[in-house]
C-alpha cells in the first residue's frame, strides 16, 4: 500500500522487526528496488513492537470488539475502513497540529 499511496517517488521508510521475512536477501532487493529504506531497531529492542502494539489496542478497543463480523472478508473490509478513513487521518491531523506548534 505504502507503494501505491505514496504522491511521489520520494523514499519511504518501512520499519519492521528482525524477522526472517523482512531480514531475507529477496525482501531486501524489493525493498531497495521499490525506493523503500528499511529501517529495524536492534535485537531485543522493545521499542520494535511499541507503536503497533499501541495502534493494534486502539483499533480493537475502538472497533473489532464492537463488531461482530459474519466472516473474514467482513472483517477485513472494516478494518481496512477504519485504518484509511478513521486511523490514518487521525494521525495525519496529530502530525498537522505538532508541526504547527513547532
Amino acid at each position: 500500500m505504502a507503494l501505491w499511496q505514496k504522491p511521489t517517488q520520494d523514499a519511504v521508510i518501512l520499519h519492521s522487526d528482525r524477522g526472517c521475512q523482512f531480514t531475507s536477501c529477496e525482501s531486501q532487493r524489493f525493498l531497495t528496488g521499490h525506493n523503500l529504506v528499511c529501517s529495524m531497531s536492534a535485537v531485543g529492542s522493545c521499542a520494535d513492537n511499541a507503536a503497533v502494539e499501541g495502534f493494534f489496542g486502539l483499533l480493537k478497543r475502538e472497533r473489532v470488539y464492537r463488531r461482530q463480523y459474519q466472516n473474514r472478508a467482513e472483517a477485513r473490509t472494516d478494518i481496512f475502513d477504519y485504518i484509511e478513513r478513521f486511523h490514518n487521518l487521525r494521525m495525519k491531523r496529530k502530525m498537522q497540529v505538532r508541526q504547527a506548534m513547532t
